[in-house]
């Protein structure tokens, strides 16, 4: 924006091309209506000040500021208080929410709408996860990985082929072959149905910026609701099993499909686009044959993206009985059983690799230039073309036939590897040296104590006794700083929505396990970023620890937490620091190394040392990668949080999964709601590159 002062002209006098500008009588242009112009002379500093609100940068920062404290000062004298939300100004939804779950229970068996359109839906999920489920065990071990081996080597290469063969071997060696199969046939169909509806939002969103203005704070709205606010409304609906699983699963994992498809279908090639209508194609010509090769990438990047977020939600709809490895998974946190958890959720990891890294080569794939025949190895050269995916299928069913003749179609029970009983000997070893009575630094519970009683209990008051109205302004404040009046618009907005939800102290309570799990994150993520930037060896030791702590599922996580730290807020925040800092370390790292290399060549020949590099070069470079790191910890560890209800950790996260458990669809709703609110106002003044 710029900051050059625009001249004001006399009143009546309208400058002509090429004239000089009016002068005031001091010689300083720009000034002109300075008294003895013809104006009454108690109207100049009034005009001088508002030039000067209106051409200057600092001045366009106040004035929105002024106007939020001229209009919440009155608000804060009629309805006074201390820090809590005036109750004139909350609205009551328990009522209405409460009849309408009531009426959808009492309608649910025979209302129309529940008969002949969410019957049918439900009816078609069903069928479509069993069908796949059975082809998955006709299959059998052998078929399967055999299968996914062979697609791997078309796509990659042996490495990844074995990688493959490892991955699907390893889930049978822990004894979760049947569960992982489970997971599977869930997530085929959920992925399946996730990419069918991102898609056609994303086609509509790209094509239409209307539309894409319009389904923006939907995107919004499904990616930050927390997954088990919208469980309740599946189970009321679908009832508990896997119709309402795959379905919530759906509403999560669709929202980046469509996001990328819409920026692939905006960011297409105008040349080749206007080539395309040069020579006469309709819209849906150029669509077909320009707009959607050119987005291949983006397209891919969405499925892989839909692919992460399915295996991200196994472990959550498992509460409402989507089964499988999820459901393994819950029963270990319900008997903080480490080792049980791990050994379910190792397969989920294993699974987020393979699709991940198997996405990734199709992506590389499409539109790379063709390798030349002679340069390929042999096992490519053999499974190339059409022919080489008709032995990919024909080596695939003759791999499952002779696991089936030889009988062991399901992975032997002879060949498991108990793992559970081991980890949960050295888990009991920590906990009994580590929990407690160590010298000098203390155990892990004295830290939760500590972290709980010097940072989260003084945060979680201070922003409770703080006058409503003053946190208002506080965010009007970093929204202006972040980006403009509408970035600060949407924060008041979003925050004073919690107020009148009636959940404004649970809301400040998950708030400060937010600010201080952020702080956490960031220190350690910017660190060992900034080491990883620096260090080819300690990126590539930091790769696989990050791959798989980013792949994880959330509720493992707080699993061993749990076990080293106890329940509370202090096991939910640092779950979600270590989930979180992955993300992180990542962007920082990403950012700092795509620093220009002549800026670094010009600070060493000026004698900067490496430490002045950093300060002076690389960090002021890397601002954007390190807000985008700041908006993603932010994001991530309110997801976190909010599951940490599970574990103790209160407030939002607690009254989402009370709601869940009773069916109460006015607590659930109402806390999810205010979730929402929390991460759109935590997002807009976090995320300077986005316009609210």
């Amino acid at each position: 924006m710029s900051t050059t002062t625009r001249p004001v002209h006399k009143p009546g006098r309208r400058a002509r091309p090429g004239s000089p500008e009016p002068r005031s009588g001091g010689g300083r242009p720009g000034l002109a209506g300075s008294a003895g112009a013809g104006t009454a002379a108690g109207s100049s500093p009034r005009r001088r000040l508002a030039s000067l609100l209106l051409d200057h940068r600092a001045g366009r920062r106040v004035l929105p500021l002024a106007v939020a404290a001229l209009v919440l000062l009155p608000l804060a004298i009629a309805f006074p208080g201390a820090g809590s939300w005036p109750a004139a100004l909350s609205v009551d939804l328990s009522g209405p929410l409460g009849r309408a779950g009531d009426w959808i229970i009492d309608n649910r068996d025979g209302h129309p709408v529940f008969l002949y359109f969410f019957g049918h839906v439900s009816n078609a999920v069903v069928v479509s996860v069993r069908a796949v489920y059975v082809i998955l065990l006709a299959a059998g071990w052998t078929g399967v990985t055999a299968l996914a081996g062979l697609v791997a080597l078309r796509l990659a290469g042996l490495r990844l082929a074995v990688t493959c063969v490892a991955a699907f071997a390893a889930c049978g060696l822990l004894g979760m072959w049947v569960p992982t199969m489970q997971t599977l046939a869930l997530m085929v169909v959920a992925v399946a149905a996730s990419v069918a509806v991102g898609g056609l939002l994303g086609l509509a969103a790209g094509l239409s910026p209307r539309a894409g203005r319009a389904l923006r704070p939907v995107l919004d709205t499904m990616q930050v609701l927390p997954a088990f606010a919208y469980l309740l409304p599946m189970v009321l609906v679908f009832g508990i099993g896997v119709p309402a699983a795959v379905l919530a699963t759906v509403v999560y994992a669709a929202p980046p499909m469509a996001r990328l498809t819409a920026l692939g279908l905006r960011d297409a090639d105008a040349g080749v686009l206007e080539a395309s209508a040069s020579l006469g194609a309709t819209g849906r010509q150029r669509l077909l044959s320009a707009r959607l090769p050119l987005a291949r990438r983006q397209i891919l990047l969405g499925v892989n993206q839909a692919i992460m977020m399915a295996l991200s939600m196994a472990v959550i709809a498992s509460v409402i009985g989507a089964g499988g490895l999820g459901d393994r998974v819950y029963q270990a946190l319900a008997s903080v059983d480490v080792g049980a958890a791990l050994a379910a959720g190792i397969p989920i990891v294993l699974l987020a690799v393979v699709l991940d890294r198997t996405a990734d080569a199709a992506g590389a794939r499409l539109g790379a230039a063709p390798v030349p025949s002679h340069r390929q190895p042999l096992l490519r050269r053999v499974f190339e073309g059409w022919y080489g995916r008709l032995l990919t299928v024909l080596t695939a069913v003759a791999a499952a036939v002779a696991g089936r003749m030889a009988g062991t179609s399901l992975w032997p029970g002879s060949w498991t590897v108990p793992i559970a009983e081991p980890v949960n000997r050295a888990v009991g070893w920590m906990t009994d040296h580590l929990y407690s009575g160590v010298p000098v630094v203390g155990g892990t519970a004295d830290w939760a104590a500590r972290f709980t009683g010097w940072v989260l209990d003084p945060l979680r008051a201070g922003l409770q006794a703080t006058p409503w109205w003053l946190l208002l302004l506080v965010v009007a404040a970093l929204g202006l700083l972040a980006g403009t009046w509408r970035t600060a618009l949407t924060g008041v907005l979003a925050l004073a929505a919690i107020g009148v939800l009636g959940v404004w102290e649970p809301s400040l309570d998950t708030l400060s396990q937010v600010l201080a799990a952020v702080a956490v994150t960031l220190v350690l993520g910017f660190a060992i970023g900034v080491g990883a930037a620096r260090s080819g060896r300690a990126q590539r030791l930091l790769r696989p620890v990050l791959d798989v702590c980013q792949t994880m599922p959330q509720f493992v996580y707080l699993i061993p937490v749990v076990a080293l730290f106890g329940v509370g807020r202090a096991p939910a925040a640092a779950a979600a620091v270590v989930y979180a800092l992955p993300a992180v370390v990542r962007i920082t790292a990403d950012g700092l190394r795509e620093v220009s290399p002549a800026a670094l060549e010009s600070a060493r020949s000026l004698g900067a040392t490496g430490s002045q590099q950093l300060r002076q070069v690389q960090l002021p470079l890397a601002r954007p990668a390190l807000l985008l790191a700041l908006n993603q910890a932010v994001v991530l560890v309110l997801a976190v949080v909010i599951i940490g209800g599970l574990v103790g950790g209160g407030a939002l996260g607690y009254q989402v999964v009370l709601g869940l458990a009773q069916g109460d669809l006015a607590t659930g709703l109402v806390a999810g709601a205010a979730i929402v609110c929390l991460g759109l106002m935590l997002d807009r003044i976090t995320q300077p590159a986005k316009e609210a």
